[in-house]
């Protein structure tokens, strides 16, 4: 093992992780709530996602982290994204981080790598450090701004359409964790997916959504949204069977019991469908950007 890593890991146990030294965020919440009219409505989506995962965390966590969606997570989620890259040794943010299985899944890949927690919700950063055995911040990504560590690479797995009210302000922000050419991984709801307008319908009509504060991305103007801070490496457009009845269970109410018995045939449509190449029939994407 190399020096360097062998310091990290000291300095890991003896040099605890404090926001205000290590990240030095900026943060204009309660500026906002009483600042300008898009600064109250991003303030307001903040404040309503925060209540939103708080009352369905529980649900979410028992069908969104069991064994079937973790390993549909490792196939079909994070494989594509670590593909050719190395995060050995680095130092790795997860965004909206949830219960940290994220964070997991990525150090089975990479054991060397340090992660630490980014959520909205108190109660998630609380499961990620119970989890995870690292840190974990209560950072609305939408109002702040790191101005001194930097991330070798940052992973969102499903944060950014809950980021909608000012998407703009999220992507610089997570531009400002990152230092120049480092990593961003990504796995969102693809717009331009041809059911895009049942998936709405759906939004506004289940409470497991809040359709004022969440909605499906496109690419394409996503990147557009970043004024250049980032570049597309690798774009890959997914979700299938599997992604509705598996990794989405909890939506389709679908119990435990039944995914259980329908995950491994459901995987193989799964790796069926994505070889279908038209971005229309693919219900996400992930994708992976470079700091610039």
């Amino acid at each position: 093992m190399c020096i360097e890593l062998v310091l990290l890991r000291a300095a890991d146990r003896l040099h605890p992780w404090h926001p205000e030294r290590d990240f030095e965020f900026t943060n204009c919440g309660d500026q906002a709530m009483n600042g300008f009219p898009e600064e109250r409505n991003a303030a307001i989506a903040a404040a309503r996602q925060r209540d939103h995962f708080e009352r369905v965390h529980q649900k979410y966590a028992a069908h969104y982290y069991d064994k079937w969606s973790l390993l549909y997570r490792s196939e079909f989620i994070l494989a594509p994204l670590f593909e050719g890259i190395d995060l050995e040794g680095r130092l790795v943010a997860d965004l909206a981080c949830g219960n940290g299985h994220n964070s997991l899944l990525l150090r089975s890949r990479f054991p060397t790598a340090s992660t630490v927690g980014f959520d909205i919700s108190p109660t998630a950063c609380a499961a990620y450090e119970q989890v995870v055995g690292r840190p974990a911040y209560c950072v609305d990504l939408l109002d702040s701004e790191m101005r001194h560590s930097k991330f070798d690479a940052a992973l969102v797995i499903g944060g950014l359409h809950h980021m909608v009210a000012d998407i703009s302000s999220a992507l610089r922000t997570i531009h400002s964790m990152l230092r120049p050419g480092g990593i961003l991984m990504m796995f969102e709801p693809n717009a331009r997916f041809v059911l895009q307008w049942a998936r709405d319908i759906w939004y506004q009509s289940d409470p497991m959504f809040d359709a004022q504060s969440e909605a499906a991305l496109d690419h394409d103007t996503l990147l557009r949204a970043t004024d250049g801070r980032f570049r597309c490496e690798r774009l890959r457009y997914l979700g299938g069977p599997a992604f509705y009845l598996v990794l989405n269970s909890a939506v389709l109410r679908l119990p435990l019991r039944a995914k259980a018995l329908l995950s491994r045939p459901l995987f193989v449509l799964e790796r069926l469908h994505g070889r279908l190449r038209p971005r229309w029939c693919h219900s996400s994407f992930v994708a992976r950007w470079i700091a610039q």
